[in-house]
């Protein structure tokens, strides 16, 4: 909007020095058009367009001369000059006095028109493909007549997709309605299906052949990217195709791609020029072709074109005929409802409030504005015509390719499905979008000379030779870009600074790509975007280790679970067998703490000697039996397990935990950047008990040297260093989840989500663990042996439960047996044992018992001799 004070103030000028020549012509003039209803026209007389657009227009001047008197029909012609088309339509408002004006079709001309029309509101129907929001705030006569072609490029960014193709090279022409209102929205539609403008090319609308020459000369020598999007004014883009098959540009591998501008006209060319186009790809607005009134005006419009433009070869209407056509019958229709005096203001409510199903589709003006284009025609230039190959549409939930337009067509994201594209090379061979050729840009792809092990990056530099690169990360990166459909040619090259330095090369543009042994972290996502991690994720910490003590050894080979189960397991049975047997001997009865030691003493009795006591009921054997089977293996188990710890040397880690590592203050070891901010922000280090390192492989001095502690490593490093010093380092604590490796690109960069998808793959087919085995040296160091070569009770979970169950059993039926013939319910059961419990403890509570100091088996001897007498 800042070019419009200029413009106005340049064509005020011109008025002023016209306006006194004119004033007679123009007093003669209103005399005659004084009374009459007409309308006006501002067109480019000379273009096909025009040309359409004045046959089109007395066809309806013809058809609706009876709606609302309308008498006459004024064309004016632009001249291709922004002044001279407002001159004109200064003229038809002034002196014409038409109610209505249609054109201009180029936004350029456009302000100037709507500004001389904005104080008597006469309404303007302009063709210009785009236009600014404000446009309509500013003059409220101002309405756009052709719907709203941005959409298309969505369909061009289609058909991009379809064919795979990432790279794309866009030449448009220099004007304010190209590179503000439809050259974004072409940038922004490729960006969505991951494509990317390699290079714009601007052509101004008065470019020189020589100029057009040299452009296309750059273009071919120095560019990889085959695919041209060309959104050029017809008779620019004939000029442009003629000098590109002149330059071999229209052979095989090369991709055109045309929008509405040229191809709405292909209907137009000649045979002898659009012969020079074969292969070329267009997007056109799309306009019903069928019915009693099309035929009707198809028939009517080559009849009188035919008579007016002798030397057109093709007579065939287009989107710009139906357009006009449909502009001359909402300009009627709203004369009609405004009477033979409405005009201005009113004539404009009456023309937004049209809704009629026209030529070109349903006309019915919202905001101002035709509704956009939801429908385009594929069309594909062959021999000396063109084939319509279906139809790309567009609506609020998606958007497709079908062959046809009905209620019942089948959609589908691709255009391949369509019918077969005759291109360039052949209509079989389908162009890869790229070349190979040595004078095209290489890609460049940044290597970090400066890896932490040469088994992930290796740069070797030889004078005869040259620079070698090799490693698990570049195999990897060769492996992915074989894989991809398309790749530009690349070479590698070496960067001799931090990883962070060389990520943001890629924001500095220095590089296209970043390959090597480099950590996904969020602070590098400014500069980059990174595929997904070809290595695994995460943060581990890697400690000295020393011999492990051994005192306290005889209570590992269980643990605390498996002692205490021990331990209930064995009083339960021993309280068992004490109940069933204190009846059959006075020693297992007397005072309280008498009777607990017993027992205790009669459970571990049972379980550390094979000559336990001499037991005198079944139920009690029974019990003791089980427990002793089950104590024997358990016996066995402990004194193997025991030996093996004993025998076997053990390695324990110096510190133990991260926790150990902050409350003692030790000094800590990191080799990037990026990992002192997670220590210091996520774990909590202090930044004083940091200690940088240039690599992995120098960690080991710093042990030596007691520098430090503990070293942190990423995962994939750690697998080289615990390799390389198996005996002397051990990983202890958890791996704390960070990002892994990963390929770096430019923010935005299309090739990222091929990259990623092409990993995926390699990773499932197993391609990355062969490169892995091939280049890393697998860990070959033995497990330190842990806690959990302590037993727990899961391995005789079963031998518990036999046990406890057996002796529940034996319990159940001793207190039961007594009671079961002489009480017929439970309560009386219950009673019966509570009274058994009670009476025998008053009895031998009361008697003097002098303390025990006498075995079970003599116990049992003295009651055989009395029981003999």
């Amino acid at each position: 909007m800042g070019t419009l004070p200029h413009a106005f103030s340049l064509f005020a000028l011109i008025l002023l020095l016209t306006s006194g020549t004119g004033a007679d012509q123009s007093t003669k003039t209103q005399a005659i058009f004084k009374g009459s209803t007409g309308i006006g026209a501002i067109v480019d007389t000379s273009s096909r367009i025009g040309k359409e657009e004045i046959v089109a227009m007395e066809v309806a001047k013809e058809d609706f001369y009876s709606f609302g008197n309308l008498t006459f029909l004024l064309i004016n012609d632009s001249q291709k000059d922004t002044i001279h088309a407002a001159l004109e339509a200064k003229d038809l408002i002034d002196t014409r006095q038409v109610q209505a004006i249609i054109g201009p079709r180029t936004w350029e001309e456009v302000p100037l028109v709507a500004e001389i029309a904005r104080e008597t509101q006469v309404p303007i129907l302009s063709f210009a493909d785009t236009a600014p929001e404000w446009a309509t705030e500013r003059w409220p006569s101002l309405l756009q007549a052709s719907p709203d072609k941005r959409a298309q490029m969505k369909a061009v960014a289609a058909i991009v997709q379809s064919w795979n193709w990432h790279q794309v090279i866009v030449i448009y022409e220099d004007t304010d309605s190209s590179a503000r209102g439809v050259i974004p929205h072409l940038h922004d539609a490729l960006r969505e299906v991951n494509s990317e403008v390699s290079q714009f090319v601007a052509f101004s609308p008065f470019a020189t052949s020589d100029s057009m020459s040299k452009e296309l000369e750059n273009i071919k020598s120095k560019q990889f990217c085959r695919v041209f999007v060309v959104h050029l004014s017809f008779k620019l883009a004939v000029r442009l195709f003629e000098m590109a098959k002149k330059m071999e540009m229209m052979k095989k591998d090369y991709v055109w791609i045309t929008t509405d501008p040229f191809t709405s006209l292909v209907h137009s060319i000649n045979a002898s020029v659009i012969s020079s186009m074969k292969g070329i790809l267009g997007v056109r607005s799309y306009f019903p072709k069928m019915g009693r009134r099309f035929e009707t005006f198809n028939q009517r419009f080559r009849t009188r074109f035919s008579r007016k433009f002798p030397l057109e070869e093709k007579k065939e209407p287009g989107i710009y005929a139906v357009q006009a056509y449909d502009a001359m019958r909402t300009i009627a229709l709203g004369l009609n409802k405004a009477g033979s005096k409405g005009g201005g203001k009113e004539l404009l409510e009456n023309i937004l409030d049209a809704d009629f199903r026209g030529l070109s589709g349903k006309v019915k003006l919202k905001n101002q504005k035709v509704a956009a284009a939801e429908i385009f025609e594929i069309v594909n230039v062959i021999g000396t015509g063109y084939n319509e190959l279906g139809y790309w549409t567009y609506w609020s939930n998606g958007s497709g390719f079908s062959e046809n337009i009905h209620e019942n067509s089948t959609y589908n994201s691709s255009m391949i499905d369509l019918e077969q594209v005759h291109w360039p090379g052949g209509p079989r061979y389908t162009p890869r979008g790229w070349t190979t050729l040595t004078s095209a840009k290489l890609f460049r792809i940044g290597v970090a000379s400066l890896s932490g092990y040469e088994e992930y990056v290796k740069v070797e530099s030889d004078d005869r030779l040259g620079t070698n690169f090799s490693g698990f990360a570049n195999e990897v990166f060769k492996a992915t870009t074989a894989s991809m459909p398309f790749f530009p040619p690349y070479e590698f090259q070496y960067f001799n600074g931090s990883y962070n330095e060389l990520v943001e090369q890629l924001h500095l543009k220095n590089f296209d790509a970043v390959v090597g042994d480099v950590k996904i972290v969020a602070s590098r996502h400014q500069y980059a975007e990174f595929t997904y991690p070809y290595t695994e994720t995460g943060l581990v910490l890697i400690v000295p280790v020393r011999s492990s003590s051994k005192a306290w050894s005889f209570i590992k080979p269980f643990t605390a679970t498996m002692w205490v189960l021990i331990s209930v397991i064995t009083v339960y049975n021993g309280f068992v067998v004490w109940w069933i047997e204190r009846k059959h001997c006075d020693e297992l009865q007397g005072s309280i703490p008498n009777q607990i030691g017993i027992m205790i003493w009669l459970s571990f009795n049972t379980l550390f000697s094979l000559n336990g006591p001499k037991l005198h009921s079944n139920l009690s054997r029974m019990s003791g039996v089980v427990w002793l089977f089950v104590a024997l293996i358990i016996i066995q188990t402990y004194t193997a397990n025991l030996s093996s710890m004993l025998t076997v040397q053990r390695l324990e880690p110096t510190i133990t935990s991260v926790e150990e590592l902050l409350n003692s203050n030790a000094m800590v070891g990191y080799c990037t950047g990026t990992m002192e901010r997670y220590l210091t922000e996520v774990l909590k280090f202090k930044t004083q008990n940091l200690q940088h390192f240039r690599s992995a492989e120098n960690y080991s001095e710093g042990f030596e040297d007691k520098n430090i502690s503990a070293a942190f490593l990423g995962t994939p490093s750690a697998k080289i260093f615990l390799a390389k010093y198996c005996n002397s380092f051990i990983q202890i604590g958890p791996t704390y989840k960070i990002g892994g490796f990963g390929f770096a690109f430019p923010r935005g960069s299309p090739l990222l989500a091929s990259m990623n998808e092409v990993l995926l793959n390699l990773s499932e087919k197993g391609k990355l663990q062969e490169l892995e085995k091939t280049w890393i040296t697998p860990q070959k160091c033995p497990k330190m042996p842990s806690d959990s070569s302590s037993l727990g009770p899961s391995g005789f979970r079963e031998l518990f439960f036999i046990t406890a169950c057996t002796t529940t059993i034996a319990f159940v039926i001793y207190v039961c047996r007594p009671n079961l013939l002489r009480h017929k319910n439970i309560w009386g059961i219950i009673s019966a044992v509570l009274k058994r419990w009670v009476s025998p403890r008053r009895h031998f509570t009361s008697r003097r018992v002098p303390n025990v100091e006498i075995s079970i088996p003599e116990i049992h001897l003295k009651q055989t001799k009395l029981s003999t007498k």
